[in-house]
C-alpha cells in the first residue's frame, strides 16, 4: 500500500476529512506534534503509513492488541464465521458462542466469579457494574480511586478521577466520591459508613501507569467484606496477559464479586466487552422471568465478537503471551532502570509485565528552564521527548495523561525483545536531545497549549 507520495495514496485526504466531518481539533492536535500521518498497514507491533514508513508501536491501540496487530489467527476465525452466514443477533435466541466464551472466561476467573454479561465496550462493562451493585446491594453510593478512569459514559464518567474528563458534563451523577490510591485509611472511613454499594479499582491505574502498594488491593477488597460493599477490579486495560498474569488481580489473589474486561478480548477487531460478577450480584437483577432481560445491550453478545474473543483466548494460550509478558517487562525494566542515573531529568521507571512507564523530574541542574517550561504548560517535558521518538526514531508512544509528566507504553505482547532494545535506545537518545530543555521548547509549550493523550 505504500506509494512515492501521500497525494497519490488511495488514503489521501483521510485527516482533511476527519477534520471536516468528525472533529477538526483532535486533527489540529495532531498536526501540531506531527502525529498526523495517514496509516495504511500494520502487523504485530508495528504500523505502515502512507509513504511506507514502518512504526513501533508502543501504544497498541491504548491497549486493544495483546495478540499483536492483524493476528491472523484471529482473523482466520473472523473470516470463518463471516463466510458461514451465521444467525447474528436473533435477540430472540442466543448466540451459539457467548455460554462458551462465558465458560472459558469463568474458568480464568476466581471462584467468587460465576456469571458473565457481554456488552460492547469496556465503559459499557463498568455501567453494568454500577447498575447490578446498586441493585444487588440497595445502597446508593459508588466510591472509586482519584486518577481512575473507567470509561467516558455518564456513570463511568461519575466514577472517573480525572477532572479534564469530567468538567463541563456536569451535573454528574450523585454518590459516587473518589479517595486517594492506596489509602486504605481514606476508604474505610467511607465505607463506615454502610451506604456504599461498589468500591471500583483498577488494580494499576492506567493513567499514570500507578502501582498499588503493598497489601492495598488485598486490604480494599477486606474491607469490602467488612462494610457488606461490592468489591469490582476494573480490567478493562490490565486484563489478557498486559500485566504478566491473564488478569492483574492474579498478583495479588484477589476474589472480587465482579470484574470488568474489555480492549483485548476481541484481539482488537471487534468491540466487545464483559462485566463477570457473582451468581448473588446476578440473581438481584435477574431474579426471574420478568427480569430475564433487565440490563443488555443490542450488539452484545454478537456472533463475531464471541467468536474473536473465543479465538483471542486460545491464541494467548497457544504463543504463551502472558509467560512472554511477565518476561519481557522484567527485561523493559532492567534495560530503563539505569536512565535514572543516566538522565537528572528522569525521576523513576515502573511498571508491571508490558504495562511500563518513566515519569520525569525538575533536574538538580537546568531547573530554571524547567520551571519555565512547567509555568507555561504543565507536563510539556514528556512531549518533548515523545515527538524525537516518533519522528526521529519512528517509535509511536503516548504522554500517559493531562498534566503528567509520564510516557507510558502498552506494546503488543507479541513484541520482539531486539525492539524492546531499539526502543530504549530511542529512549535515551531522546531524552538525551531534549535536555538541557531549549527556550524554544518554551516558547512552544506557550503558543501550543498542548492536552496529550490520555
Amino acid at each position: 500500500m505504500a506509494s512515492n507520495g501521500r497525494n497519490h495514496s488511495p488514503f489521501a485526504g483521510a485527516n482533511e476529512r476527519y477534520a471536516e466531518n468528525v472533529n477538526p481539533q483532535f486533527v489540529r492536535m495532531l498536526h501540531t506534534i506531527g502525529f498526523d500521518r495517514t496509516w495504511v498497514s500494520s502487523d504485530g507491533a508495528h504500523i505502515v503509513d502512507d509513504e511506507g514508513t514502518r512504526f513501533l508501536d508502543l501504544v497498541g491501540g491504548f491497549g486493544m492488541f495483546n495478540a499483536g496487530r492483524n493476528n491472523p489467527a484471529i482473523r482466520a476465525a473472523l473470516i470463518d464465521a463471516l463466510e458461514r452466514d451465521l444467525a447474528h443477533s436473533v435477540q430472540l435466541g442466543v448466540s451459539s458462542y457467548a455460554g462458551e466464551l462465558a465458560g472459558q472466561l469463568l474458568a480464568r476467573l476466581p471462584r467468587s466469579l460465576h456469571r458473565v454479561l457481554f456488552t460492547s465496550s469496556g465503559t459499557e462493562a463498568v455501567e453494568a457494574a454500577l447498575k447490578y451493585a446498586r441493585a444487588a446491594t440497595g445502597r446508593p453510593r459508588v466510591i472509586s480511586a482519584d486518577h481512575a478512569f473507567h470509561g467516558l459514559t455518564l456513570g463511568s464518567l461519575s466514577a472517573n478521577g480525572n477532572p479534564e474528563f469530567k468538567d463541563g458534563f456536569g451535573p454528574l451523577l450523585p454518590g459516587f466520591e473518589q479517595v486517594p490510591f492506596g489509602d486504605l485509611d481514606a476508604l474505610e472511613a467511607e465505607l463506615r459508613r454502610e451506604d456504599v454499594a461498589l468500591v471500583l479499582l483498577e488494580p494499576v491505574q492506567g493513567k499514570g501507569v500507578n502501582l498499588p502498594p503493598a497489601g492495598y488491593l488485598e486490604g480494599a477488597q477486606a474491607l469490602c467484606r467488612r462494610y457488606g460493599t461490592l468489591f469490582c477490579v476494573d480490567e478493562v486495560q490490565t486484563g489478557f496477559g498486559r500485566t504478566g498474569k491473564l488478569f492483574a488481580l492474579e498478583h495479588w489473589g484477589l476474589e472480587p464479586d465482579l470484574v470488568t474486561m474489555a480492549k483485548s478480548l476481541s484481539g482488537g477487531y471487534v468491540p466487545v466487552g464483559a462485566c463477570a460478577m457473582s451468581r448473588h450480584v446476578f440473581e438481584r437483577v435477574n431474579d426471574s422471568l420478568e427480569n430475564a432481560v433487565r440490563h443488555g445491550s443490542t450488539f452484545a453478545p454478537n456472533e463475531l465478537g464471541m467468536v474473536a474473543g473465543l479465538a483471542t483466548l486460545a491464541e494467548l494460550d497457544r504463543a504463551q503471551l502472558v509467560e512472554r509478558s511477565a518476561r519481557l517487562g522484567r527485561l523493559l525494566l532492567e534495560l530503563t532502570a539505569p536512565l535514572r542515573e543516566r538522565h537528572d531529568v528522569v525521576a523513576g521507571v515502573r511498571g508491571l509485565g508490558l504495562m511500563w512507564a518513566i515519569e520525569f523530574g525538575e533536574p538538580k541542574r537546568g531547573g530554571a528552564s524547567w520551571r519555565a517550561l512547567e509555568r507555561r504548560q504543565h507536563g510539556i517535558f514528556s512531549q518533548l521527548v515523545v515527538g524525537p521518538l516518533f519522528h526521529r526514531h519512528h517509535v509511536l508512544t503516548q504522554v500517559a495523561g493531562h498534566g503528567l509528566n509520564v510516557i507510558k507504553a502498552l506494546p503488543p505482547l507479541t513484541i520482539a525483545e531486539d525492539d524492546l532494545r531499539l526502543f530504549v535506545d530511542a529512549l535515551d537518545d531522546s531524552i538525551k536531545r531534549a535536555t538541557p530543555i531549549p527556550w524554544a521548547a518554551i516558547r512552544f509549550a506557550a503558543g501550543a497549549g498542548l492536552r496529550s493523550l490520555a
